[in-house]
């Protein structure tokens, strides 16, 4: 090993360890939730006494205590700002988390592995709001999203549509032409498919973006990539081998942010699910009644319920406190079952 790559571990290292940072204050942030005041000298000395216990060859018990001395301060000043969290799905680095940092810079994000561990914490409590891919222009729909959108009681308080830029990633130093497979998330691979087709690499599906850029990190293989985000690279300390790698210029992604209570000002999007009988013309008569109103639909999607049942979801422009949109959704909800106002919001579109 020579000094370059003593060096490479080195960077590789300080990268685990400000995510491990990053991730510890999140959580301290998280137990704020939990806790009626911010000062519990009890639990303080207990983490530093533990410390005893899980110190290892250099890293001493005094050296140990100052540095967690320090963390905790700043973790109880974190916990005074009384920051809200987000949660998304994957790992950090992910275009879930840029999109939710570009809606509200000032959330803390959370990663979640699961989608439904994702709906679970924000119909709990433990996180204040969550993202989700909704579609996108390449890909289409994401199953797995709308799937967990028929049950939840959760609304939809925002929307942001952000262009999803593509990156090959591979550890630094790697020639290209060693490259044999790219892992990343069922719909990356689809959005880059035909780039990946040109450079002769193998897709390879993996539960996230930016999980698959850590796991090309860590595991340091010169022969495998990631399709992941820039801030990906970043994060991980890779190398970013092609940018935007997308099949299309115009690869766009819309994202939904849920809240456990709808969006208290004047949206300017509204979203719905209903479920209609089972019988020609049904779906037909709700839509005719929007066509009637010249009301602007944006989006019409269905799920299966259960054989031969579907669930629909239907967005379109608008805003809940207009006489006209109030009027139609009263003669939509009569029209259908299982009706549901899911949100009215504002929706964003960045620069």
């Amino acid at each position: 090993m020579n000094l370059d790559e003593i060096r490479s571990q080195i960077d590789l290292i300080d990268g685990k360890i400000i995510k491990l940072l990053n991730d510890r204050l999140a959580s301290a942030i998280m137990t704020k939730k939990f806790k009626t005041k911010i000062e519990d000298p009890q639990r303080e000395q207990e983490v530093l006494d533990n410390l005893g216990r899980k110190t290892y060859d250099l890293v001493n018990a005094d050296f140990a205590k100052r540095l967690y001395a320090i963390i905790i301060g700043e973790s109880k000043r974190l916990q005074a700002l009384d920051l809200p969290l987000i949660a998304f799905q994957g790992e950090h680095g992910a275009y879930s988390e840029m999109a939710g940092k570009a809606w509200n810079p000032q959330l803390v994000s959370i990663p979640c592995r699961e989608f439904a561990e994702l709906f679970e914490g924000v119909t709990n409590g433990s996180y204040d709001f969550g993202i989700i891919p909704i579609e996108n222009t390449l890909g289409g729909v994401v199953g797995p999203v709308n799937e967990l959108l028929i049950s939840t009681k959760l609304h939809i308080v925002g929307a942001i549509e952000m262009p999803v830029r593509h990156c090959l990633l591979a550890v630094r130093d790697t020639d290209y032409r060693e490259l044999r497979s790219a892992y990343s998330h069922p719909q990356a691979l689809a959005q880059c498919k035909h780039f990946l087709a040109r450079n002769k690499l193998d897709p390879m599906p993996y539960y996230d973006t930016a999980g698959a850029a850590r796991m090309v990190a860590e595991k340091g293989l010169k022969g495998i990539a990631a399709i992941a985000s820039p801030l990906a690279a970043q994060l991980y300390n890779l190398e970013i081998i092609k940018e935007q790698i997308e099949d299309l210029a115009s690869n766009t992604t819309r994202f939904l942010i849920l809240a456990r209570e709808p969006y208290s000002g004047k949206g300017d999007k509204c979203s719905i699910i209903f479920s209609t009988a089972h019988k020609a013309g049904t779906l037909f008569k709700v839509l005719e009644i929007f066509a009637q109103a010249k009301v602007n639909l944006t989006r019409i999607e269905s799920v299966p319920q259960s054989p031969g049942q579907y669930a629909f979801f239907l967005d379109f422009i608008g805003s809940k406190d207009d006489p006209k949109i109030e009027n139609t959704l009263k003669e939509v909800e009569q029209s259908t079952a299982d009706f549901r106002l899911m949100g009215c919001y504002p929706e964003r579109i960045p620069a």
